[in-house]
Parts: structure tokens; C-alpha cells; sequence
């Protein structure tokens, strides 16, 4: 039986604790009429009843337009779906071969990174400085909005900071800010509000910081720890000391007061500060910062991308690869984005092989650069006014000056007053530099400039690709826009089609001059300093030695049409001249386009296009789209042919024009090779080949009114050729690269190799030939003739006349004074002729 004393006390005490309840319910009912009957009291005074009325008006308002934001009547907000698939603008990246990246398209310079890859201290700082309350609020912090709204706006304290989380920030990084004036501000505010939420609703706190440093904006333009990290320190993000980590963290609250590189100081009181906060909130004790307040800043600083590696390839590829991504979409229909969607192009290029021939580059033209100049001394055709003035006169400055109806001696001193401009100059790498429009025109004429193109002759890859000596300065590409005259480096496909009309290598030609006459115009070729005139060349001694007017002759002999034909068929593109100066080359040809015929030579007769892009990936690693080589399906020469030319073009290297290969730079590579050099001096050419590899190099200067002083030093060989043997002397040192350069040219067949077996010069030892030496000794100037050939509009020979060439009145009056000498006479004539010097 229940004891009915046992609930007693209980019972007693809810009962109290009832009376109580409605006691103070009471007391609140009391309590309210008693407000009530104030404020009902109150209201009927107007300046107590008008006030409520306003605030209740603006509280009515401001939910009326925070609910038009929240409902997207002031723009689309994103929804919690959009938030989880959140796709940042990513640069793409064009990486090497070897998957090395080269270089970066992008419009904002992001590279993102893992959470995992961001180190404590990094983190650590960032929460420290910009977001103490970070892992306490839900992406809008309430309290430090209050401080903000008493301390600064009412108080006036700008010391109070700022309101902003780091998730707040998180979302003006990813959707920015519209420049629409102070509504537009407040509007904005409003939807990070919002979004912030949202976005802590969707993501973890990790998450959120890992977002925030792959989008926040650093100094100098770039964007997420990551490129910052490599932009200032040249280190990854996960190296970052605590120092590097504090400045990059410091510099978050104003990217261009506190940049390390240009205001280091401020930087470094700026990392005090977060070194301050992180001590503040414990995040380090004091001892880790020992020493610290002396550390210096020490960046190493890395220049834009568009100044680093191969930019002339980089360059060739974004036009390439934006016309090629107009013929693929995404996944839902929309079209790439070269600038934003994180593509990876992989090409053919190998970065060592570019890096040394950008190093071989600059250190020949620098040399060579110095010697073009101090060989014209104060004769220099820049300085002229037949050439400067032209010059002037097209730049736009000058035609601004003459459009404001400045003349006379004004215009002269606008173009002669001295400003501090950028200049590029070998000597001397500093940019900014005190100089006239004149000066600075005037040595811009003066620069040469330069192009080299390396390629795999089996593919057709581009292996390393300069198109000229700045390109800051000169963005004009001359490996892929350029067409020059390309000389001698043109005979080969001459001696080709001759060897494939059967003509016998063994075959011999005199190096005599002819006068030739063509579609009404005169033309007589000769040969550098008047080389093998009286000598008789086979085809390989007349191409090794690169003798102009053998060259001529074998054109005549097999036909112009059949070597355009045979050009065309090994991949020459450009216009050529239907004239027999073509055999030496005035046809105007693209760097990239001789390459790729050369490479039919080494490739088993077939030529290989030049080819830049294997594949094109999106951010997640899907292959979007594959390119293959694109080479001939057919070979465009026999056999035979292809090895004979091979052998012929060793012989330029071993006993011809480009010997200094060997005797000067000391090369035992297996090459072959064909120096070039155009009319008065102005292009010179060097075309390199190994079993691997075919090179071609150019130099000369961009106004074609302007040559080298002498064949000396415009040569091929002595201006383009360095180029070439410098950077072969820089693969053979690096082991990598033995595979490549220890390859040796198949020997020949014995047929090749017989027909080939013939002295490539031999001398006139007749009779003739020695009495003609002796009458030029006892009897003074010989009888001299010349063969005079008439052509046909196609080039075909129609008579060849010898004609005697009349004397010059002063050497027969010479000789007929000497005649009275005697035997001795020649040396009288020989020693008024040094008098008279």
C-alpha cells in the first residue's frame, strides 16, 4: 500500500512554485498596462510619436529592401547548389614535353592549391590579422559588426578595424564588387551578408580558408597564395617561412601600400603587425619570434610572365590555341576560355633545349652587335639622314607634332629634348634611360635582331623557338611572320632536283661568270671575293663552298620550273620568283617553312610540318582535344637523292663555308649544314642538321636599308652560324641530351657513296691554262671574254655568245707602258700601282 505522506513535499513544492508563476505574471500584466498607459501617454506628444514613426518607417523600408536582395531583385544570388560547384577563373597553363610548365594565360594570375599544402603558420597569420572570431561565427560576425558600428561610425575610432569575415571576403573575391557608387555598395554588403551565410552552410572551415588563399588578391597583380608565393619568394606556398608568411598576409590589407617589392618598408611594419596579432591570440610564443624584427625582407622576385621564358612561342600559341578552341565546348554547350577555365596545353617544346638557346642568343648578338657597330664607326647608315629621316617622320610623335602645326626649329627641339624612356641596350640592363626621340629612333635602326627555330625532323616538334632579341621591344616574330631573302641556304633544293633529274654528282661546272639576259634585264652573278673563277667544281665541291655561280648554272641546266616544283614538294609555301637569281636565294621565305623542308632530309625524303600543340586538357583532366605530326605520306626524293644531299651538306661542315663548326667551336657532332648570305649584306643564314635535329638561325637588321659593312662579317657564317654551335656546345656538355647528340648519319650506300667518289674542285692544269699564266706575266693584261647568255621568258637558254671585255683604258696604258720593260715589266707595273696607293 502506497504511503500517501510520500509525495507530500513534492506536491507542496510545485504548488509554490505555481503561486509564484502566477505572481509574476501578475507583476509583467502590471507592468505592461502601466507602459502602455506611458506610452499611450507619450504618443500624443508629437515629438515622441513622430520619431516612433520614423524609425518604424525605416524598419519597415529596410525589411522591404533587404527581402528585395535576398529574392534577387537587385541581382541574381547564387544558391546553396551553385555554391558547391563553385569553378574559380584559373590561368591555363602551357607546360614543356616533359610536362615542365613554361608559362601561364590568364587574366587574373591564379594557380590553386590544397588545404594540405598551406602551412600552419600560413593559416595561423591569415586568421590572427583579418578574422579572430573566424571558427565562432556563421560568416557574418555580430559582434564585430557592433564594434564597427559604435567604434568607428559613432566614436570615430578607425583603429576599431573592419567588419568583414574572411568568409565575406571570400565572396567579393569570387563575385567582386560592381562599380556602381554607394547604393552599389550597400548592395553589395548586403549579399556577402547573404552568400556568406550560405557558403558556411555548404563548406567547412578548412574549406573556406583553402578557398579564400586561392582567390584573394595579392601585389602586383596576382592572385592566390600560390602565385604569390612564386611571384615574391620563387618557392612554393608550402616552403613559406613564417616571415614570408606574415608579409604576404600583411600586404592583404592594402596590395599596393604594403608590397614588399616596392615599399619595403611599409611591408616590414606591416609584418610586425601580424607577428603582433599572431602573439596576441596565441598562436606563438615569444620565443618564436626572436630575431625577428631584424630579419629584412629578401624577395626573389620574379618578372612577368610574358618576360620569362620562350615568349615568342608563348605568343604563337595563344592565337593558335584560341582559334582551336573555337571548335570544342564544354560539357553544357559554352565555349572555352583561354583566360579563365584552367586549361593545360602540352607542347613540344623542351625548356632546357629553349633556355639555351635563348642564352646562346643573347650571348652571340651582344657580341656581334658590338663589332656591326664599331665596324660602320661614324659612318653608320642609322645616323644618316637619307635613312633617319624617313624614319622620324613615320612615327606617330612626329605626326602628332605636325598635326598641333609644330614646325621649323620647335619640331626639331621637341625630337632633340632628352626624356627618361625605355630603351633596350645590350650594354647595359638598365631599361630606363635619359634620351631624345632622335637618339632613341636612331639606335633602335642600329639593333640587329635574330630568329632560331629548333625541330624534330621525325615529328616535326618545335623543340626551341626565338623570335628575335626582346620581346618587350620588338614583339614582331621572325620565325613565324618574317619572310627574308634566305641566300645560299636555297641551293640545296637546286643541287635536290638536279639529283633527282639524274644528273651525275660527279658533273662539272666551271666557276666562270656568264652575263645572262632575262625578260629585258641584265644580271651577272659572281661569287664572294671573286672565289673559283677559274676553277671547275663537281656538285657537292660546288654546294659545300657555296659557289654562286655553279649554282645559276645547274638552275638553267635542270629547269626553274622543276626546282619551284621540287620546293613546293618539300614544303615551301612562300611566293618564289620565276628568275635564275632564284638559285641564290631572293626568293623571301618564312624561317618556320625552310625548316620544315629540311627536315625531308633526314626523315626518309618526307617533310614534317612544324607541329607546337599535342593536346589541350581541362581543369579536371580530360583530354579535350589531340594532335598529331602532319608529315608527308609520300616521299617528295629518291633515296639516293636524300642521301647524296646529306653528304654533300657534311662536306659544307667538314671542308666548306661552316668549317669553323669544327676548327673554331670545336664541334665533333655528326652535321651537315648550309650557310647563307644575301645580296649587300643583309640577311645571314645558317641551316644545322643532325640525325635528330634540324635548326635553322637568321640574322640581320629589320630596316632592309640597312646591311652589314662586309661579307666578313655578315656572312652566315660569322652571324647567324654562332648561334647554332654555341647552343650545340651547350647540349653537348648536359648529359640529358647525349641521346640526341651522339647520333650519327647512316653511311650512305656503296652506290651513294661511289658516285659521290670525285674531286669536289680541280684546277685548269691544260696548256692553255699555263700559257695563259705566262703571257699574263711577259706580256701584261690577257685578252679577257665573257659567255653572254640569252634566256627565254621560262628560262630556257637560247644562244650563249662569248664576248671580248674591252680593257680599262688606265691598265692597258699601264700595260703598254710596261710592255717597253722587258721581262721584268710586270714588277714595274706592280710597283707604280703601290705608289699611286
Amino acid at each position: 500500500m502506497r504511503n500517501p505522506l510520500k509525495n507530500k513535499p513534492n506536491t507542496s513544492l510545485k504548488h509554490k512554485a505555481f503561486k509564484l508563476f502566477i505572481k509574476t505574471l501578475k507583476y509583467v500584466e502590471i507592468g505592461f498596462r502601466f507602459a502602455a498607459l506611458k506610452f499611450h501617454t507619450a504618443i500624443k506628444r508629437k515629438w515622441v510619436r513622430y520619431p516612433l514613426m520614423a524609425m518604424g518607417s525605416l524598419f519597415f523600408l529596410f525589411s522591404l529592401f533587404f527581402l528585395s536582395i535576398y529574392l534577387g531583385l537587385w541581382g541574381k544570388l547564387p544558391t546553396k547548389y551553385e555554391l558547391t560547384h563553385l569553378e574559380q577563373a584559373l590561368a591555363t597553363q602551357l607546360v614543356d614535353r616533359n610536362g615542365e610548365n613554361i608559362g601561364n594565360y590568364y587574366i587574373f594570375d591564379r594557380r590553386p592549391i590544397g588545404f594540405d599544402e598551406i602551412p600552419v603558420h600560413l593559416k595561423n597569420a591569415l586568421i590572427a590579422t583579418e578574422d579572430a572570431r573566424f571558427y565562432k561565427h556563421d560568416g557574418v560576425d555580430k559582434l564585430s559588426l557592433m564594434r564597427v558600428f559604435f567604434k568607428t561610425l559613432l566614436m570615430r575610432d578607425e583603429s576599431s578595424g573592419g567588419g568583414s569575415t574572411l568568409t565575406q571576403q571570400l565572396v567579393k573575391n569570387i563575385y567582386g564588387r560592381p562599380d556602381s557608387g554607394t547604393m552599389g555598395l550597400v548592395i553589395s554588403k548586403f549579399k556577402e551578408f547573404i552568400v556568406a551565410q550560405r557558403i558556411e552552410q555548404v563548406y567547412t572551415k578548412e574549406e573556406i580558408i583553402n578557398l579564400y588563399l586561392n582567390t584573394v588578391p595579392f601585389p602586383d597583380n596576382t592572385y592566390g597564395i600560390e602565385s604569390a608565393s612564386q611571384k615574391f619568394f620563387n618557392k612554393s606556398t608550402e616552403l613559406l617561412t613564417l616571415n614570408e608568411a606574415a608579409i604576404l598576409v600583411g600586404s592583404l590589407k592594402a596590395n599596393n601600400s604594403y608590397n614588399p617589392r616596392v615599399h619595403p618598408e611599409r611591408a616590414k611594419k606591416r609584418r610586425d603587425v601580424v607577428i603582433n596579432q599572431m602573439l596576441r591570440y596565441k598562436y606563438l610564443k615569444p620565443q618564436d619570434t626572436i630575431g625577428m624584427e631584424r630579419d629584412t625582407i629578401v624577395l626573389s622576385y620574379q618578372e612577368r610572365s610574358d618576360l620569362g621564358i620562350a615568349p615568342y612561342f608563348r605568343e604563337l600559341i595563344r592565337k593558335e590555341a584560341r582559334e582551336l578552341l573555337k571548335n570544342y565546348s564544354k560539357e553544357d554547350g559554352s565555349s572555352y576560355d583561354l583566360y579563365k577555365d584552367g586549361l593545360t596545353i602540352h607542347t613540344t617544346l623542351d625548356k632546357k633545349m629553349q633556355q639555351y638557346a635563348e642564352a646562346s642568343m643573347r650571348e652571340h648578338m651582344a657580341a656581334l652587335q658590338t663589332q656591326y657597330e664599331k665596324a660602320y664607326g661614324n659612318y653608320a647608315p642609322w645616323n644618316q639622314k637619307s635613312i633617319l629621316q624617313p624614319s622620324l617622320e613615320r612615327l606617330p610623335y612626329y605626326q602628332k607634332l605636325i598635326k598641333d602645326s609644330i614646325s621649323g626649329q620647335a619640331l626639331e627641339d621637341s625630337l632633340n629634348v632628352k626624356k627618361e624612356r625605355t630603351i633596350f641596350d645590350w650594354n647595359t640592363d638598365e631599361r630606363r634611360q635619359l634620351i631624345s626621340v632622335r637618339d632613341s629612333l636612331s639606335h633602335y635602326l642600329s639593333l640587329l635582331n635574330c630568329g632560331f627555330i629548333a625541330m624534330d625532323p621525325q615529328t616535326g616538334g618545335i623543340l626551341a623557338y626565338v623570335g628575335g632579341i626582346d620581346f618587350q621591344n620588338f614583339k614582331y616574330d621572325h620565325v613565324s611572320q618574317s619572310e627574308r631573302m634566305v641566300g645560299s641556304t636555297f641551293k640545296p633544293f637546286v643541287y635536290t632536283t638536279a639529283l633527282e633529274q639524274q644528273m651525275d654528282p660527279c658533273t662539272y661546272y666551271d666557276g666562270a661568270k656568264q652575263v645572262y639576259h632575262f625578260n629585258e634585264k641584265v644580271w651577272s652573278p659572281s661569287n664572294s671575293g671573286g672565289e673559283g673563277e677559274d676553277l671547275k667544281y663537281s656538285l657537292k665541291g660546288a654546294l659545300s663552298n657555296s659557289i654562286n655561280t655553279v649554282a645559276v648554272k645547274v638552275l638553267l641546266d635542270v629547269g626553274i620550273g622543276k626546282v619551284i616544283s621540287q620546293a613546293r614538294r618539300m614544303g615551301i609555301e612562300s611566293k618564289l620568283p620565276y628568275v635564275p637569281s632564284l638559285a641564290l636565294g631572293t626568293a623571301q621565305i618564312k624561317m618556320r617553312d625552310l625548316a620544315s623542308a629540311y627536315t625531308s632530309f633526314v626523315n626518309q625524303g618526307k617533310p614534317a610540318k612544324p607541329y607546337y600543340i599535342t593536346k589541350i586538357v581541362d581543369r579536371s583532366g580530360r583530354v579535350i582535344a589531340k594532335f598529331e605530326p602532319q608529315i608527308a605520306e609520300k616521299p617528295v626524293m629518291r633515296s639516293s637523292t636524300r642521301q647524296a644531299m646529306i653528304e654533300m651538306m657534311k662536306a659544307t661542315v667538314s671542308e666548306g663555308t661552316a668549317t669553323r663548326l669544327r676548327y673554331t667551336y670545336k664541334l665533333k657532332n655528326d652535321i651537315a649544314g648550309k650557310t647563307g648570305t644575301t645580296q649587300d649584306n643583309k640577311d645571314g643564314w645558317f641551316v644545322g642538321i643532325t640525325p635528330t635535329i634540324v635548326a635553322v638561325t637568321w640574322v640581320g637588321n629589320d630596316d632592309y636599308r640597312i646591311g652589314f659593312s662586309s661579307t666578313g662579317l655578315g656572312a652566315g657564317a660569322n652571324s647567324a652560324l654562332p648561334i647554332y654551335a654555341k647552343w650545340m656546345q651547350r647540349l653537348n656538355a648536359d648529359t640529358t641530351y647525349a641521346s640526341l647528340t651522339s647520333q650519327r648519319f647512316r653511311s650512305p650506300s656503296q652506290e651513294v657513296a661511289s658516285s659521290l667518289n670525285c674531286p669536289p674542285v680541280v684546277r685548269d692544269s691544260t696548256s692553255s691554262g699555263v700559257q695563259s699564266f705566262f703571257e699574263s706575266i711577259f706580256n701584261g693584261q690577257e685578252e679577257e671574254s665573257v659567255e653572254e647568255v640569252y634566256l627565254d621568258d621560262r628560262g630556257k637558254i637560247l644562244k650563249t655568245v662569248e664576248q671580248v671585255v674591252e680593257p680599262d683604258p688606265e691598265v692597258q696604258e699601264e700595260e703598254e707602258e710596261g710592255n717597253n720593260g722587258g721581262f721584268f715589266s710586270f714588277l714595274k707595273r706592280k710597283k707604280k700601282k703601290k705608289d699611286d696607293q
